[in-house]
């Protein structure tokens, strides 16, 4: 539906900031909800000291990264938009920019309270909180953030014509804060260093993402590949979920036998092979194992939706749906595998995996993902699988 709305045709570069926001989720919250599910489950917030600690700590924590990111995404955009265009608007850039950094800042807030609502509950409950805080993370901020962009981004293309002043004000708000939020997290022990250290894994993953923002940007605005936007986030969601699981678990696994760096025979620093990551009889191998076989009954789900909803422009054929699938199950397999390398290289290198692992494993996702689904329409399209719907 939004493909169609004025701010998305007329300043394309806004699906550019599609996937490079939608994977704040992974670079922030999802991380957030990483981290404190391991602080949670080693005992760090039984006290409700310990917890407001945390809370204010990890929350202010988010609001800079989300402001700095959302700022980055916006440039990032903007060049990827002028590159191959040749032409540069600076009404656009500034209307990405207040649209970027507005929306990454109050999708933030809004996530991180509802993760710290789901992890507190799930403990009061008995439930793993691994298991329950990532995946809400994940599906909830896809939900919010393209709620949010489409809503900011549309109100301040309005604005454009009678009130270009809007704009540069929302940006400068939104800065100004950005002082505020760095003395809390500063203040507090347990987001100190995450602030220091924790900026390339979340600048790095933007980037990755962009790039998956630019296939869809290229693909999205031809006619014949219009039915690509209703099945991005899914794949891309889907994906992301999965892997931000199986990257939790492996991480609060690693981190019950001691702390990052520290030698331990549940921590091999050598690449996996593919038969002990999915066919083992380790604890994290039958996880991953689970994980893998959700992907075609969860995307079974998800196309029926699409199709008794009417969304998109794509018939479900039985050829779309074989290529659908298996673009879907090679994306989670290649994620999954580099899940169990990149979690236990990371703490063999005294990195701690929940901050680091998750922004660049749903990154790659959103780029494996887009860019499986891309040359997917683009196979069934030269075999003549061609709808007469397409682009309506």
């Amino acid at each position: 539906i939004l493909q169609h709305w004025d701010v998305f045709k007329y300043v394309t570069e806004v699906f550019i900031l599609v996937p490079a926001l939608l994977g704040l989720k992974g670079n922030l919250e999802m991380t957030l909800a990483s981290r404190l599910s391991t602080a949670a489950n080693i005992g760090q917030m039984d006290t409700p000291k310990e917890l407001w600690r945390m809370i204010t700590g990890n929350m202010a924590l988010i609001q800079v990264q989300a402001t700095v990111v959302g700022f980055l995404a916006s440039i990032a955009a903007v060049i990827f938009g002028w590159i191959p265009d040749g032409h540069f608007s600076i009404d656009h850039a500034v209307l990405l920019c207040a649209s970027s950094v507005a929306t990454a800042f109050i999708a933030s807030l809004v996530l991180g309270m509802i993760m710290i609502g789901v992890i507190i509950g799930s403990r009061k409950m008995g439930i793993n909180p691994d298991n329950v805080a990532t995946p809400i993370a994940a599906s909830l901020g896809d939900l919010i953030t393209l709620a949010l962009l489409s809503g900011i981004s549309w109100g301040l293309y309005k604005e454009l014509e009678s009130k270009a002043y809007v704009n540069p004000l929302v940006c400068a708000f939104f800065i100004a804060l950005l002082p505020i939020w760095i003395i809390i997290a500063k203040k507090n022990a347990a987001t100190r260093e995450v602030l220091y250290s924790g900026w390339e894994p979340v600048i790095i993953a933007m980037a990755i993402s962009s790039v998956g923002g630019l296939i869809l940007d290229r693909t999205v605005s031809d006619p014949n590949f219009a039915g690509m936007a209703v099945f991005t986030p899914v794949i891309n969601g889907v994906g992301g979920n999965l892997v931000a699981v199986q990257a939790s678990r492996i991480s609060t696994y690693l981190h019950m036998s001691g702390m990052p760096g520290e030698s331990s025979e549940t921590a091999p620093r050598k690449c996996p092979s593919p038969c002990s990551t999915f066919f083992s009889s380790d604890v994290n191998s039958r996880s991953a194992r689970v994980l893998f076989l959700l992907v075609v009954p969860g995307h079974l789900v998800f196309l029926y939706t699409i199709s008794s909803m009417q969304g998109g422009h794509t018939t479900l054929t039985l050829i779309f749906i074989v290529f659908y699938m298996t673009a879907a199950l090679l994306q989670v397999l290649i994620l999954l595998y580099i899940a169990d390398w990149m979690v236990h290289w990371m703490w063999g290198r005294d990195l701690d995996p929940d901050n680091f692992s998750i922004p660049y494993l749903t990154a790659l996702g959103d780029l494996i993902g887009t860019g499986l689904l891309a040359l997917s329409f683009h196979v069934l399209w030269l075999i003549g699988d061609r709808d007469s719907d397409v682009g309506d």
